[in-house]
């Protein structure tokens, strides 16, 4: 029999061979592991729960430029957006301008909730 330092010196490096009774011991540990766990250890995380509710835009629409002036008019893009999403409760949280290279507004993008 091997001696405890160098049984715990082989599990910690793995020196293992594939065809081993300790290789198919780890398999089984990992399958009882994928099968076993509860799905509510990885649902609930931390980075989950962070995520929700920070962006308050639902959607990004895109509106040519004839739609309104500029940027500015929002009561213009937003009821322009509402017909657009076909949705009348829309409301604008963010516009941006979208250009050509040679600074001529093509068009706005505007975030809607």
């Amino acid at each position: 029999m091997a001696s405890l330092p160098n049984t715990i010196k082989k599990a910690f490096l793995w020196t293992y061979e594939r065809n081993t009774w300790q290789w198919d011991a780890l398999c089984a540990l990992i399958l009882v592991f994928i099968f076993l766990t509860p799905k509510s250890w990885f649902e609930a995380s931390e980075r989950h729960a962070r995520g929700l509710h920070q962006n308050p835009t639902s959607a990004t629409v895109y509106v040519i430029a004839e739609a309104a002036a500029n940027e500015e008019d929002k009561g213009k893009l937003q009821e322009r957006v509402r017909v657009i999403s076909g949705q009348p409760n829309a409301e604008v949280v963010a516009v941006r301008k979208v250009q050509d290279k040679d600074g001529r507004i093509l068009g706005y993008q505007v975030d809607i909730r």
